[in-house]
């Protein structure tokens, strides 16, 4: 699966991304509360202590650059950015040149230039031999003032001296380079004091007056440099051959290079991908935008950064160096949480990595802008998302967003009076329409319609195990409850190829595209398909999970059960619950070798059940169970995945040594399950939390439990939890928890403050 893939993401609400980012163990459980609550950000105080005059905090959007590989390996890169279209284009164009093998880039051991100016010198050619001369003394000086960075392996390590000629009253001229390597930090304050430290010692050598010390912002000793390299066939655009759209981007690039006004354009367009991730990482973005810039006129005339050219092969080649000068540590990354998540998302280990990412991003910017114009123009897209902009800056609502924009767009006037307009003439409508009066003729209000007009779906339930785990498997009874998360599947015809899309996931499979090794999810879709008479039909079935997958929660049969369902109404084939929940036990097979039936069960009929299966060959019992009221009931998530084939593996394998010593094991939990039909239908919680607790103790003693599931069970059973037992095939996954309605929500955030993640459901009949 690939790590920054996550197709359909634009469409998620920012609840489902950031839900999708813990899923998949982007980001903790801690940074995800962070930013669903707000609290990642400057708040006033915070800010007060950064700057002076403090008044505020001023906010700006985040978001992710999708579908990154840079050497062989995926990033999901954080961008701050105020302007429309920016994320969007370079998402495209990394998708684009991923499937041309991805950037290449890499970045020399970054550098930082310190300066000293020298003047009133009696012999500049004396002086500067006399400091060459002196180079170990003054680099040793200078690294005394920092011994921790020359300990971490950086320090200062050249000396240079440049002549520049009399001033107008100070005599000769001469400029000492301080060369220092700052490893991970920034390291302009670093560095200015190594000048500072240094400036007695350089008067001295030289005989003259040192009087400016400071570090240089250009940092043409960290140069760093991306490449592209994309067939034609990738290029095609519309009614644009590929090379075409080849031919016109290395004509546009040509612009650029021979034209410093096309330039300027050119180079900002780049630096609006680059400074975006400079933000979102705590890095100084003025002092990366000037030294791209004085990079970009270094021959005395300034040009584009970026070159464009044909390859031997017809390949479209593209690169892009410049100086990138980046930290990873220090004051901006410590103070400021959000940079602190950006960083995790990023998963980074030096500056030098972050540098070469930097430099990615800034061609892939550069290629979208410059295909966008040499094509279609740059227009269309952009002016959408103003308008978007421009529709929120109006105070357009959820309800009347879409139809704003839609109305921006045709009408051409993406102005934020037009804007309001919109607005005015959208709430004079109902009372028009309901009357029928007024100058313009009224018109029917169609009612919103969700996902494709030729498309079906439906869902299957997850689940949880309240008593019976492990057991179940031997012919015993469990109790098992439907929750309130679900996985939805959508499928509509389309010519020829099935289309597997999974966006939570990272899921993007064609099943006419063979793979190396056939996924498990392949093999499930395929038997589906088959045992439906539908493979071969083409097909598109998208899929929402709700259900965390390796948890324990039925995510698997819930799968198997929406697909199962979505596919039949597509095609028109009548299936009773009974078929579907057979097929699914079947497909779970595929996923955990010997399944109880269980979890398709509960997928397909959503209801509490007391369930058991003593003859492989027959149908199961299944009976349907009464609550008295209903049982509050928390969810812990472990946060670490396992495959309930593994663990079930493992305890056949402990059985098989050992099978009287099991049975008799799995005999005591039976008993349990009963009792547990008579608490819960005298809606007896206590009673019910002692059965869980006791059921625990015996599945720990299986084997199955965790050190992050004992913890939640302890977590739990401190703060008021009556019962707690693991659920599922344990190894990790979930735990569950029962309590009063008083105590319920104590419990979910004790788990939430010692960084799991929690949530509360019922079980009800």
């Amino acid at each position: 699966m690939s790590h920054s893939r996550i197709p359909q993401f634009y469409k998620f609400s920012v609840a489902d991304r950031l839900r999708a980012l813990l899923e998949r163990e982007v980001i903790s459980e801690t940074e995800y509360d962070m930013l669903v609550d707000g609290t990642h950000l400057l708040d006033a105080d915070k800010a007060d202590r950064l700057i002076e005059n403090v008044i505020g905090a001023f906010g700006l959007p985040m978001g992710l650059g999708l579908n990154f590989q840079i050497n062989e390996r995926d990033y999901l890169v954080p961008m701050v950015v105020e302007e429309p279209s920016i994320i969007a284009a370079v998402s495209s164009a990394a998708k684009l040149v991923r499937r041309a093998g991805g950037f290449v880039s890499r970045a020399e051991r970054p550098m930082l230039i310190g300066q000293i100016q020298v003047v009133n010198v009696p012999h500049a050619a004396h002086a500067k031999q006399a400091i060459l001369q002196s180079k170990e003394e003054i680099l040793n000086l200078a690294n005394s003032l920092h011994p921790n960075m020359v300990a971490r392996g950086g320090g200062a390590r050249d000396v240079e001296v440049l002549t520049h000629g009399a001033t107008a009253g100070h005599g000769e001229m001469l400029v000492v380079h301080l060369i220092v390597d700052t490893r991970d930090a920034m390291g302009a304050n670093l560095v200015n004091t190594m000048c500072e430290g240094a400036a007695p010692l350089i008067e001295k050598i030289s005989g003259g007056e040192v009087f400016l010390r400071i570090l240089s912002n250009l940092t043409d000793r960290a140069l760093v440099r991306a490449k592209a390299v994309i067939p034609p066939s990738l290029l095609e655009a519309g009614d644009y051959s590929g090379a075409e759209v080849r031919d016109g981007i290395i004509l546009a690039n040509e612009f650029a290079e021979m034209d410093p006004y096309r330039a300027t354009t050119h180079n900002k367009g780049i630096m609006n991908g680059i400074d975006a991730v400079a933000i979102a990482t705590g890095n100084d973005w003025r002092a990366i935008e000037a030294a791209a810039h004085a990079y970009a006129a270094r021959t005395g005339r300034y040009r584009s950064l970026t070159r464009w050219y044909k390859d031997n092969d017809g390949n479209l080649v593209g690169e892009l160096e410049l100086p990138l000068k980046v930290g990873t540590v220090g004051g901006q990354v410590e103070s400021n949480q959000a940079v602190k998540i950006a960083h995790r998302v990023l998963g980074i280990e030096s500056a030098s990595e972050l540098a070469e990412i930097m430099c990615a991003v800034g061609l892939a910017q550069n290629f979208a802008a410059i295909k966008a114009l040499s094509t279609h123009g740059i227009q269309r897209g952009h002016m959408t998302l103003h308008a978007r902009s421009v529709a929120m800056a109006a105070g357009a609502t959820d309800a009347q967003f879409d139809e704003v924009v839609d109305r921006l767009i045709a009408d051409g006037d993406i102005k934020v009076w037009r804007a309001k307009e919109i607005l005015a003439d959208l709430e004079e409508r109902p009372a028009v329409e309901k009357s029928g009066a007024g100058g313009r003729a009224g018109r029917t209000v169609e009612p919103e319609v969700v996902g494709h007009s030729d498309a079906v779906g439906d869902m299957g339930y997850g689940k949880i195990i309240v008593l019976g785990e492990h057991s179940v498997v031997y012919g015993r009874h469990a109790i098992a409850a439907p929750i309130p998360l679900n996985v939805r599947a959508e499928v509509r015809p389309q010519p020829e190829q099935i289309d597997l899309l999974i966006p939570r996931w990272g899921v993007e499979m064609r099943f006419s595209e063979p793979e190396g090794k056939i996924s498990s999810l392949h093999e499930s879709i395929t038997l589906i398909a088959e045992r439906l008479g539908v493979a071969d039909r083409g097909m598109r079935i998208d899929v929402s999970p709700r259900v965390p997958r390796a948890n324990g929660l039925g995510a698997s049969a819930a799968l198997a059960v929406a697909v199962i369902r979505a596919m039949a109404r597509c095609f028109g084939i009548k299936l009773s619950e009974r078929e579907i929940s057979n097929l699914a036990f079947d497909v779970e097979k595929i996923a955990h070798g010997t399944p109880s039936g269980i979890d398709n069960t509960l997928a397909t009929f959503g209801r509490p059940i007391l369930f058991r299966k003593d003859n492989p060959a027959a149908r199961p019992e299944i009976r349907d169970l009464a609550t008295a009221r209903p049982i509050p009931v928390v969810i812990g998530l472990s946060g670490v995945a396992t495959l309930t084939a593994q663990t079930v593996g493992n305890v056949r394998a402990a059985w098989q040594k050992s099978p009287a010593r099991y049975e008799a094991i799995f005999d005591q939990i039976d008993g349990l399950a009963l009792a547990g039909v008579d608490a819960l239908a005298r809606g007896d919680i206590a009673e019910l939390g002692d059965l869980m607790n006791i059921d625990h103790g015996l599945l720990n003693a299986l084997q199955v439990s965790s050190w992050e599931i004992e913890e939640l069970v302890e977590i739990a059973r401190t703060h008021g939890a009556l019962g707690a037992k693991l659920t599922g095939g344990g190894g990790g996954g979930a735990m569950i928890a029962v309590a009063e309605h008083d105590k319920i929500q104590e419990v979910a955030s004790a788990m939430r403050a010692a960084g799991y993640n929690s949530f509360i459901t019922e079980i009800r009949s």
